[in-house]
């Protein structure tokens, strides 16, 4: 693994507006950066990536299983009581999963460590499996980039087929907070996607969600959903007024329930328990477990329940060295060893490895200065070298 100057594309702005990558500078910030990117060994990306995300999502798989018979799990998660049976129900039922991140600490030696499950509400799609790969083919075509590089890249092709898969016959809805551009892109992005499997869509913002008297979630022309996507965490949506319509609705969600027994950093204290010395796992507990004293002085503290690096505090040797603020950690915190994020002329590389259905589909590169990556991380694109 290696972190190169390839340049920018001479007019890549113009290019990603054709392309409708609205994103690319945010706030006046640019999100997108080409002017360097991160070259792997088709081993290193088979290995060290891929198969260990698929072995983890297996694990992780089998965790929810266990959680949603286990009241002591739910209560450690905290997920309210009141939900638990709509949790329950959601995983009996085996409504199907779309897509999930698991985010490594990883620099080219191994093994990668998985740092967290971003299973409900990943966004950073559209720039994974569009703009990179357009990246990766005009910098092939004009001679940029090594001649033969590939890409671990097939996610807009799996989560086309995956919605093809899964989709009830009928509307499929998508919903994000329609001011954000990157929740708008992301849902946009998907709504796509499901066009191009056959679905008939509607893209519409969260605050245009109603309820129908069948209990069917509904747009503003009460036309019924068969399937709901929703850029919103479930512990929130269980919190608005139409949280408790869930359990008896006829519309299913995407992603369904039971994801958040994963979303949750809670899972990495009970993934430890379970796979104590994983290679790719980093000793994790609960804050009010005694166990956790082993960590020492070198751990990372962090919400239950945060998105973006929000709350997320470093400790070494015992002193806080570095940290983030947010709304988060009213739900309780668990402490992680710590497994510091690479660092290549001064940046460091947070690696997404995207899981469509149940298996591995791709890899995006958040890139800070810091660390902790939040939300002002820069994406980087990244390439398989030949040979």
């Amino acid at each position: 693994m290696r972190r190169f100057a390839c340049g920018e594309r001479p007019g890549w702005r113009e290019i990603a507006g054709d392309a409708g990558f609205a994103f690319h500078t945010i706030d006046g910030e640019p999100y997108w950066d080409e002017s360097h990117a991160y070259a792997f060994t088709l081993a290193e990306i088979e290995d060290d990536i891929e198969g260990p995300s698929a072995e983890l999502h297996a694990l992780c798989l089998d965790f929810a299983a266990e959680a949603v018979a286990d009241e002591r799990i739910l209560t450690s998660l905290a997920i309210p009581e009141p939900v638990w049976d709509t949790v329950r129900a959601s995983w009996h039922r085996r409504d199907p999963s779309l897509y999930g991140r698991l985010d490594f600490s990883y620099g080219g030696t191994g093994p990668a460590k998985l740092l967290e499950y971003n299973a409900d509400t990943p966004t950073a799609l559209y720039e994974t499996a569009v703009f990179q790969w357009l990246w990766l083919e005009q910098g092939l075509k004009e001679g940029r980039l090594p001649a033969g590089s590939d890409q671990f890249n097939a996610l807009h092709e799996r989560l086309i087929a995956r919605l093809a898969e899964i989709a009830p016959p009928g509307l499929i809805a998508f919903a994000a907070d329609t001011s954000g551009p990157e929740d708008l892109g992301t849902a946009g992005y998907l709504q796509d996607c499901a066009v191009q499997a056959g679905c008939a869509t509607i893209l519409l913002d969260l605050a245009q969600i109603g309820l129908r008297a069948d209990g069917a979630f509904c747009g503003p022309d009460e036309q019924p959903f068969a399937a709901l996507f929703k850029l919103y965490p479930w512990e929130w949506a269980f919190q608005d007024a139409f949280g408790s319509a869930v359990a008896a609705s006829p519309t299913r969600f995407l992603e369904p329930p039971w994801k958040m027994v994963l979303s949750n950093k809670g899972l990495l204290a009970h993934l430890w328990a379970r796979e104590p010395g994983h290679p790719n796992l980093l000793p994790a507990f609960f804050e009010s477990d005694p166990a956790g004293a082993s960590l020492g002085g070198d751990y990372v503290r962090k919400p239950l329940l945060s998105r973006e690096g929000a709350n997320v505090e470093i400790f070494s040797d015992g002193a806080r060295v570095a940290g983030a603020d947010g709304p988060y950690g009213g739900n309780g915190f668990i402490r992680q060893g710590l497994a510091e994020l690479p660092c290549f002329d001064g940046r460091r590389p947070l690696l997404g490895a995207w899981i469509v259905g149940d298996a591995p589909a791709g890899l995006c590169i958040r890139e800070s200065d810091g660390p902790i990556t939040g939300d002002t991380a820069l994406f980087v694109p990244h390439l398989i070298e030949r040979g």
